[in-house]
């Protein structure tokens, strides 16, 4: 997948991906309208599908809600690239088909920068800056429930 880079720091909440006011929502489309509007106002007016998320340490800690990876899915994002993620956030983004990869050079990458990214190989190419990062891919079972568009279309494609 090739998309433009939308740079964060470190600990960024659960808070911060979706406000606590518009839990009463449920859907991807509905939650997506409102993704970081606190933080970065114009990233729900302005992402496109495939974009990538870049940021640091503990990204999705605070609340375990699900809604924060299901906005995300909602924005038709590429991918969430981190140095860390907060365990439930992780496992919560994997169940819901939100793929994720973890590496240690995104210090390296800025807000707008091109990348192209390889899920399989965990492979970054920083097309803006002509450099390349590896990350740690999913194993391939995890990918593969990523890939179905979530743990519950995993299982459905597992029971056929």
């Amino acid at each position: 997948m090739k998309g433009k880079a939308w740079k964060f720091g470190d600990d960024v909440d659960t808070d911060a991906v979706i406000p606590g006011r518009y839990l009463i929502m449920n859907t991807p489309e509905e939650l997506a309208a409102h993704v970081f509007e606190g933080v970065r106002p114009e990233f729900a007016k302005n992402v496109q599908e495939n974009d990538i998320i870049v940021a640091g340490n503990n990204f999705g800690c605070g609340s375990s809600r699900e809604h924060a990876p299901l906005a995300l899915k909602g924005t038709k994002i590429g991918c969430v690239i981190a140095k860390s993620f907060a365990r439930i956030f992780f496992r919560n983004a994997i169940n819901i088909g939100v793929p994720l990869l973890e590496c240690p050079h995104t210090d390296k990458i800025y807000d707008g920068n091109i990348l192209e990214v390889d899920l399989a190989t965990g492979v970054i190419r920083n097309i803006t800056k002509d450099e390349q990062y590896q990350a740690t891919p999913l194993p391939d079972f995890v990918r593969g429930i990523v890939d179905s568009g979530g743990l519950i279309e995993y299982a459905k494609k597992m029971m056929e």
